[in-house]
């Protein structure tokens, strides 16, 4: 089950409030231009029939609209011409991620970012000690900022943790359901790389010779791209996403193309549920199920994620580990699924804050395709002292409980508050001033009805070919289902939304005109509103309740992930939880 992000049992939108509390929270991201990604029709789709009066007036229920008899029969002459037009575009070959002729912008006018991209600087991060000893095992969930510099001094080669990490994937990785398509020999021909690289001293940086795992809807040359989805179980692109490229650059070594939840949605691919490194009997959630799995479980170095509505989020707070979902438009989106053009973002999984800079570091800024990245600078300083930044807190959603919430889940609930509480605490002691806050009071999940005509389009000559028939998930949540009923939401009503979408983005920017970052908990709806406003965010582990971990997160102003990430960095340095990870052996009950 997906991270629950609603607690409001009696908001309108009820079947959608529950929607989100199971299933979606984890959706996806991405732009695929490439041309390899086309949706192949079992047949020509069937004509659009002349439309009646009758019919029309039947389409009142949906547009909330009444017609007179007269009105009705003045505009079935524009309705079925219209159906022709329809027709005709219906014949032209879109590949799959052709992208809308409108790109959105999460900045408000006259606050366009500037100033040019400082991707690939040299980052000041700690380099903390660890000893492989005897196996390397022992050092599986070694941040990249341990490990990078056992690769550089040489103590350790980069085929050496290659090898060690594909063993893992191959021990755990099926029991844990997390891996789609094991990379090994482009693996070891990039770790042999980066070795007679190291060796002959062209280091590359901190990535160079790390191992690291991929959500399997980024595009890799020859390399099948499933999109944990039946109908493309045997898709193979023939070009690599922009962040494959960029990682490649850097050196770093791609070790797997990780589960993801069947067309970004759930942690149910068509090979399965992807199963929890803290437990085995839970999924991972998602829909970057795999990289929150095989990150938290010591199989990869880090991996990449993508994020339409928590795809980012909710995994990585399931799973323990800490995720960076950056500003939309920070990070290219080439090469990989596109599920909704105007919300879709990629970003970093990792085991510690430091370790998303650095892989931030590498794939952010404009490639020259994606053209909803904007360049702006990352000025990463990690020893700004707390004190001096505005940061505040959703005072309401730390202080109590909702007056609805089941009494069987209140014992939890208000367990999952004390460690929230305790977090703000941590925030304190560091030097943090922190000021309550309230959200917009905006009904922000009214709008995923426009995330789900997006998805809808993205998804149409799937759903028109029946394609849609041969995923696993076939219930009232799934995506076949929302598919065919995302053709009935109007036109103008998606206008609408988006044009109400626009307010909900002034009043963010309005508040973060006075806040560096905000914190909330992961449940909050400031999960739902800032994937709307396109606000980067990072989950932090910040106790256990019950064995598993629990999260909080940081909201912070769009492209300053670098402040963002340094508010995380002295949460961190002051807390153990990102250090405590899961003993595999017993959570697979491989061993007694």
């Amino acid at each position: 089950m997906s991270h629950e992000i609603d607690t409001d049992a009696t908001a309108p939108n009820r079947g959608r409030r529950r929607f989100l509390k199971t299933v979606p929270v984890a959706m996806a991201a991405g732009l695929a231009t490439p041309a390899f990604a086309r949706q192949q029709p079992a047949g020509p789709p069937p004509a659009s029939g002349p439309i009646t009066t009758s019919v029309l007036k039947d389409a009142e229920a949906i547009d909330g609209m009444h017609y007179t008899d007269a009105e009705a029969q003045m505009a079935l002459r524009n309705v079925n011409d219209n159906l022709e037009s329809y027709d005709t575009l219906r014949k032209v070959d879109v590949p799959l991620g052709t992208e809308p002729a409108f790109t959105f912008r999460p900045y408000m006018a006259g606050k366009k970012p500037t100033g040019a991209s400082t991707r690939n600087a040299t980052l000041k991060v700690s380099r903390p000690a660890v000893h492989p000893g005897s196996s390397l095992d022992s050092i599986a969930f070694a941040p990249v900022i341990a490990l990078a510099p056992l690769l550089e001094s040489k103590q350790v080669s980069s085929t050496e943790l290659t090898k060690m990490y594909l063993a893992r994937l191959k021990k755990y990785g099926p029991p844990m359901n997390c891996v789609i398509t094991l990379t090994e020999n482009l693996a070891l021909e990039q770790a042999a790389q980066a070795d007679r690289e190291i060796r002959a001293g062209q280091y590359r940086g901190p990535l160079h010779g790390i191992p690291w795992g991929g959500k399997d809807l980024l595009s890799t040359r020859g390399i099948r791209t499933t999109w944990g989805a039946k109908p493309y179980e045997n898709q193979v692109p023939d070009v690599d996403a922009t962040v494959v490229e960029r990682l490649r650059d850097a050196g770093a070594v791609l070790v797997a193309k990780l589960s993801m939840g069947a067309l970004a949605q759930g942690d149910v691919w068509y090979g399965g549920k992807t199963r929890n490194p803290w437990d085995i009997e839970k999924g991972s959630s998602g829909s970057s199920a795999g990289p929150g799995a095989a990150t938290g479980g010591g199989l990869v170095g880090f991996a990449i994620g993508t994020e339409t509505l928590g795809s980012i989020m909710s995994p990585s707070s399931t799973c323990g580990v800490t995720g960076l979902r950056p500003t939309y438009g920070r990070v290219s989106r080439y090469g990989a699924m596109a599920l909704s053009w105007t919300m879709d973002k990629l970003g970093p999984m990792a085991r510690g804050v430091e370790d998303c800079a650095l892989v931030f570091n590498a794939i952010y800024g404009s490639d020259g395709r994606d053209t909803s990245v904007m360049d702006a600078p990352f000025h990463w300083n990690p020893d700004v002292p707390l004190s001096s930044l505005r940061i505040g807190y959703v005072q309401s959603e730390f202080e109590r409980a909702p007056a609805n919430l089941p009494e069987a889940r209140r014992a939890a609930f208000e367990q999952q508050m004390v460690l929230e509480k305790a977090a703000l605490d941590v925030f304190r002691k560091a030097g943090a001033k922190l000021e309550p806050i309230t959200l917009p009071d905006f009904p922000a999940r009214a709008l995923t009805y426009c995330l789900d005509a997006e998805a809808g389009a993205a998804f149409d000559d799937l759903t028109r070919s029946h394609g849609v028939d041969q995923m696993v998930q076939q219930g009232p949540n799934a995506w076949p289902n929302t598919f065919r009923s995302s053709r009935f939401i109007p036109a103008v009503e998606y206008i609408r939304g988006q044009r109400a979408r626009r307010l909900l983005m002034q009043q963010m920017d309005q508040l973060m005109s006075t806040y560096d970052v905000f914190i909330s908990p992961m449940r909050s709806a400031s999960l739902t509103i800032t994937n709307f406003t396109g606000h980067p965010a990072l989950a932090l582990k910040c106790g256990f309740d019950a064995g598993m971990p629990q999260a909080i997160m940081l909201t912070g102003r769009l492209y300053d992930e670098a402040t963002l990430l340094r508010a995380g960095l002295a949460y961190e340095q002051a807390t153990k939880w990102h250090t405590m990870n899961p003993d595999l052996e017993k959570t697979l009950k491989l061993t007694d």
